[in-house]
This record gives structure tokens, C-alpha cells and sequence, in this order.
């Protein structure tokens, strides 16, 4: 991209992989001095810091023009046009297309369709992902669930899936291209498939991808819900290529407080699941998403949560703060008091970080391979099968995967030696 330009991703791995699309009609276009804002609205906090970085991009390259796209451009697409910094806001669906890049139009400053009537994916034929070591590839876009807490299907639309033939021809590429790991991504990818003609499962779409690229390395999932896992899915868990980390959309650990969010399984699927996959995967390890005050959570319905991480032996745990979203039915439920969420969000966070370090102290002295992301302070840095953050102390080259033996560990990071 040119050294004029910035591309500014927050929020999600679908929002990475975006990027890169965004970055190729920069450049394909020879667009110069533009700044890129790719938003998230997951959360109060998320839309903050999409306004932050308006004004920061503003302060650090005043002279470029700043678009704002992404989810929370698509939600409210007039709130960021008021927004004096900003010249122009994209929807989710115009920021992928050519068209919109070919006749860059700052005269139309809204550029938003109703994303709730799109019913297919914009094709895309990204191969390489700048300064990343890992490949991620979208497999659906949108969600037909509606949690009453989540805004995002507004952002994304409903659930459309990219037919599985051309999801394994971008892999087939990807590796081409010196790749060794591919993450799946989307919003709800364990829903795909489901809008397709033959209804291709998840599973299946995961099959395929190992039977038919077998120079692909690594194959990772991004959050995955448990209500729709399938019979299938296990015994895909014998595939070695599969990585053993499972990070899981939870929210909560309390049943009533599921049922008030509207999700789909209970705290016994959620524990029946990780167990499960222990039974088939002994080294699997296990993240999740968890909202810390949901409306009408008490003590006592906060407690189940602390006690799901237990049970689910979650050892990495990505902690919201609940924040009420603009129409959407949580927000007009008995509201928690915030600073009751931001303790329990606290608690949950440093929860995380106890069972984190538990769980390395438990690998030092044993083997595993390391895709290699960065060179750093003379060390390598990457990550291992189950996604923990790894240092070797020699020179490697980025995106190479290496047999190593964990030696100790350093804050929430391992240190390992190659063998």
C-alpha cells in the first residue's frame, strides 16, 4: 500500500481479512493520501475507539482524507458523516467492491445500503496478507441468530456463505503462496452452508479442505458456537491438521441469563462439548467470549460463570463488559449497575490470566510446533497449535512452523528452544 495511505482494522479477523481487500483497491486504483477506518460497534467501547482513531488519524496524517467504514459506519452511517473529520463513510458491502474504488466519489459522502436485503458474499481473490504469518479466509458473512444483546447482524446482514469450491481454490493458492496456516473465518461460520444449494455443513466444508489441499499445514477455526456443532465434527478432531484450540461463543454461564440473551445452548452443552473434545483431543485447550453483567445478572447468576471457566477449563478468556446496544432488546431489560459490570468484568479478567498461567507452567518441559509470526529483541516470536503466545531465542524466518521444547515462561508467554 502506498507509504501515503493507512488502513486502520479494529474489531474482528473478518475485519483483517477485509483490510486486505480494501488495501488491493488502494492500490489497484492508485488511490494516495486516503486514511481507512475499518470499524467495530461489538461494544460502547469499540465505537470509542473508532472515534479515537478519526481524530488520531486526523492529528497524524492531516492532509490525507479519512473514510470510515466497517460495522459501526454501517449501523449508523449518519453519526460518523456529522463527524467533521470525516469525508466519507462506506458500508460493509461498498468497501469490497471495485466499483466504489474505481470512482472514488467524496461528493456522495453516505455510500450504505441496507445490509439486512444482501443475499449473497462479494467474491474475493486475496492471496497474500501483508505482515501476517497466518492466512485468514472468510467462509460466511452475517449471522441469522438475534441474541438480544448483539448489534452485529445489522452491521453484517444475515448468514451467506461462500460456496466450498471457491473457499478450497482461494486455500489451494493461499499455500501457493508460502502459507502454512489458514484461519476460517466469519461471523457465525459453524452456521455455514445453510443458505447453499446442496447445504454443505461446516463439518463437511472442513473435510474438504483437508482432503483436497494436502500441502496445507494448519487449519484453525476462529469462535465457533456449540449449538451447531454436528455428529460429523468429531471425528474430524483425529485430523492433526485441525488445530487443538477451540475458542467458543459462551457469553455467560448462568442458564436463565442464556435464555434472557436468546443463545442456543445451555451451560451443560457448552461443558458436555469441551469434555467431549477432551475425550477425542487430550491437548485441546479452550477460549471463549463472556459478558460480565448482563442485564438482571446477579452475584449468584455471576457465579455460575466463574464456575463455567472451570468446568469448560477455559484458559483463554476474552471479557466484555456488557454495554447496552441501541435497539436491541437487552438494552431494555433491568440494567446492572456499571460499576458492578466493570468488578466483575475485573474479576473475570484476572480469572483469565490465573488459569492462563496455570496452564503454561503445565507445558514447560514438553514439545510442540511453532508458526513463527515475528523477529524481535532478537527473538522469534509465533504461536503454538493451542494459540499460546511462544519466544525462541534465535533468528527464524516469519511464517515458518518449528519443533520446539517449552523451557519456562515469561509474563503469559512461553519459552521455548528449537529442536
Amino acid at each position: 500500500m502506498d507509504k501515503k495511505n493507512s488502513l486502520i482494522n479494529l474489531g474482528c479477523r473478518l475485519n483483517i481479512y477485509e483490510g486486505e481487500i480494501i488495501k488491493n483497491h488502494l492500490n489497484n486504483n492508485n488511490i494516495k493520501n486516503v486514511t481507512v477506518i475499518n470499524s467495530c460497534a461489538v461494544t460502547a467501547e469499540a465505537e470509542k475507539k473508532v472515534a479515537y482513531e478519526i481524530r488520531k488519524a486526523k492529528r497524524t496524517n492531516p492532509e490525507n482524507k479519512i473514510i470510515v467504514t466497517g460495522c459501526a459506519a454501517q449501523i449508523n452511517p449518519k453519526k460518523y458523516h456529522t463527524i467533521k473529520e470525516v469525508d466519507l463513510v462506506l458500508g460493509n458491502k461498498e468497501k469490497l467492491l471495485s466499483s466504489v474504488w474505481d470512482n472514488l466519489n467524496f461528493s456522495k459522502p453516505i455510500q450504505v445500503d441496507d445490509i439486512l436485503l444482501e443475499k449473497k458474499t462479494v467474491p474475493s481473490t486475496i492471496e497474500k496478507f501483508d505482515g501476517k504469518s497466518r492466512a485468514y479466509i472468510e467462509i460466511q458473512q452475517g449471522c441469522d441468530h438475534r441474541c438480544t444483546f448483539c448489534i452485529i447482524p445489522y452491521g453484517r446482514g444475515n448468514n451467506r456463505s461462500v460456496p466450498a469450491g471457491a473457499i478450497v481454490e482461494r486455500i489451494k493458492k493461499i499455500v501457493k503462496n508460502g502459507y502454512k496456516e489458514v484461519v476460517l473465518t466469519g461471523v457465525d461460520i459453524t452456521d455455514y452452508g445453510k443458505d447453499l444449494p446442496a447445504k454443505p455443513t461446516f463439518s463437511n466444508l472442513i473435510k474438504r479442505i483437508i482432503k483436497l489441499v494436502p500441502d496445507l499445514e494448519q487449519l484453525r477455526l476462529s469462535s465457533i458456537d456449540c449449538a451447531e456443532i454436528d455428529e460429523e465434527f468429531w471425528d474430524l478432531l483425529s485430523e492433526k491438521k485441525l488445530m487443538p484450540h477451540f475458542h467458543i461463543s459462551l457469553q455467560a454461564g448462568n442458564n436463565l441469563i442464556l435464555k434472557r440473551m436468546k443463545r442456543r445452548h445451555s451451560r451443560e452443552m457448552a461443558i458436555d462439548f469441551c469434555n467431549k473434545v477432551l475425550s477425542k483431543r487430550k491437548e485441546a485447550t479452550f477460549g471463549a467470549d463472556l459478558i460480565a453483567g448482563f442485564p438482571t445478572e446477579t452475584d449468584e447468576m455471576f457465579k455460575d460463570t466463574l464456575d463455567l471457566v472451570d468446568q469448560c477449563h477455559l484458559t483463554h478468556l476474552h471479557v466484555f463488559s456488557y454495554s447496552p446496544r441501541i435497539n436491541t432488546p437487552a438494552a431494555r431489560m433491568p440494567q446492572v449497575d456499571k460499576s458492578t459490570i466493570k468488578n466483575r468484568a475485573n474479576t473475570l479478567r484476572q480469572m483469565g490470566i490465573e488459569k492462563l498461567k496455570k496452564h503454561l507452567t503445565k507445558k514447560i518441559g514438553k514439545k510442540d510446533l511453532i508458526l513463527i509470526e515475528k523477529f524481535q529483541n532478537e527473538n522469534s516470536i509465533g504461536k503454538d497449535q493451542n494459540f499460546f503466545n511462544v519466544i525462541v531465542n534465535e533468528k527464524i524466518k516469519e511464517g515458518e512452523i518449528v519443533a520446539c521444547v517449552y523451557t519456562g515462561i515469561s509474563n503469559d508467554m512461553l519459552i521455548a528452544k528449537r529442536i
